[in-house]
C-alpha cells in the first residue's frame, strides 16, 4: 500500500488513546523483520533510520531509505519512513525527497536556549515542506558522543513548565521526553517516573514520545501508555534479538558460512519482537 504519514498514524493512535510503534532499523533484514513483525500483528508502524544508521552506510541515505520505501509500499498495514536523531542540517534536508514524512530533530544536547533556537529554525524549514517534526527535551542519556547519565540525576527530566514553553516557542508536532528511560539499554530494568508523565500530559497537547523503550519493562510500556505516550521508539532490543539468534546458530552450526541462514535465523528473531512488542503495546487503547 502507499507509504503511510507518521503524523496521521501518531493522530489515530492518540484518537484511540493507544501509540504507535516505531523501530529503528539499520539492515534490510531488519526492515524486512519490522514489515513481518507489523503484519503478523495486523498493526501499522514505523521505520526509523538514524543518523547514526546513516553513518554506518557510510554516509548514505538513499539505500536504505529505497529498501525501506519498497518494503513499506508491498506491506499490508500501514507503514511509515522516520528519520531518526538528526543533527546534521544536511541529512534533514535530505528527508522530503528520500520518502520521509517526519523527522527527529535532535538539538537536546545544546543548552535550552539554543535547542529552542535550533529546533524552531528545523521546525520553520521542515513544516515548509510537509514534514512531521519531533525533539527532544530533557536529557534521555545513551547516545553515541553524550556522556554516561543517570536517567534519574537531578535535571535530567523533561519539566513540565519548561516543556511547554519549548512546544510553543518551536512549533513542534510531537515531544520526546525523558522520564527515566535511557538510550542503548540491554536490561530492562528503567523505572518510568509516571507521574511526571502525567503532568506532562496534562500540560501538553502535543503527541508525547518515549525514546529507550527496550529498557522498559512490559508493564512499564503498558502504563506508559495509558499515561499519555503515543509514540514508542524501540531499537536495542532488536539488535539483542538478532545478534543473539545469530550467536546461537553459528555456535549449533560453526561449520556455517552461507550468510543467508544466519541472517535469517536473525530476521526471524527480529519479527518475533517486534510482534511481541506490538502486541504489549497493544494491551492499552481502543
Amino acid at each position: 500500500m502507499p507509504l503511510a504519514s507518521t503524523g496521521e498514524l501518531i493522530t489515530r493512535a492518540a484518537a484511540a488513546r493507544g501509540a504507535v510503534a516505531a523501530f529503528n532499523v539499520i539492515t534490510l533484514e531488519h526492515i524486512e523483520a519490522v514489515v513481518a513483525g507489523a503484519e503478523s500483528a495486523g498493526a501499522p508502524v514505523v521505520l526509523q533510520v538514524s543518523e547514526n544508521a546513516v553513518r554506518f552506510r557510510h554516509g548514505r541515505l538513499r539505500p536504505l531509505a529505497r529498501a525501506a520505501v519498497a518494503a513499506a509500499e508491498r506491506a499490508a498495514v500501514p507503514v511509515a519512513l522516520h528519520l531518526d536523531h538528526v543533527q546534521s542540517d544536511d541529512l534533514l534536508r535530505q528527508a522530503p525527497g528520500a520518502g520521509f514524512s517526519s523527522v527527529m530533530y535532535d538539538a537536546a544536547r545544546l543548552p535550552y536556549a539554543g535547542n529552542l533556537a535550533a529546533t524552531r529554525a528545523a521546525v520553520d524549514w521542515a513544516h515548509a515542506r510537509g514534514l512531521w517534526i519531533e525533539a527532544e527535551l530533557g536529557q534521555i542519556g545513551g547516545k553515541d558522543g553524550r556522556p554516561p547519565l543517570d536517567a534519574h540525576a537531578p535535571g535530567a527530566r523533561t519539566d513540565p513548565d519548561q516543556a511547554q514553553e519549548f512546544v510553543a516557542g518551536t512549533g513542534v508536532d510531537a515531544l520526546a521526553v525523558a522520564i527515566g528511560s535511557r538510550h542503548a539499554m540491554t536490561t530492562r530494568t528503567a523505572v518510568l517516573d509516571l507521574g511526571l508523565l502525567t503532568r506532562l500530559s496534562d500540560a501538553l497537547t502535543v503527541p508525547l514520545v518515549l525514546h529507550g523503550s527496550s529498557g522498559v519493562p512490559d508493564d512499564g510500556l503498558v502504563a506508559a501508555v495509558g499515561g499519555g505516550i503515543t509514540k514508542v521508539n524501540v531499537g536495542t532490543a532488536l539488535n539483542a534479538a538478532m545478534t543473539g539468534a545469530v550467536r546461537q546458530f553459528l555456535a549449533a552450526r560453526p561449520e556455517a558460512v552461507d550468510a543467508r541462514t544466519y541472517l535469517g535465523a536473525g530476521r526471524e528473531a527480529m519479527a518475533g519482537e517486534v510482534r511481541r512488542i506490538i502486541g504489549v503495546l497493544s494491551r492499552t487503547g481502543g
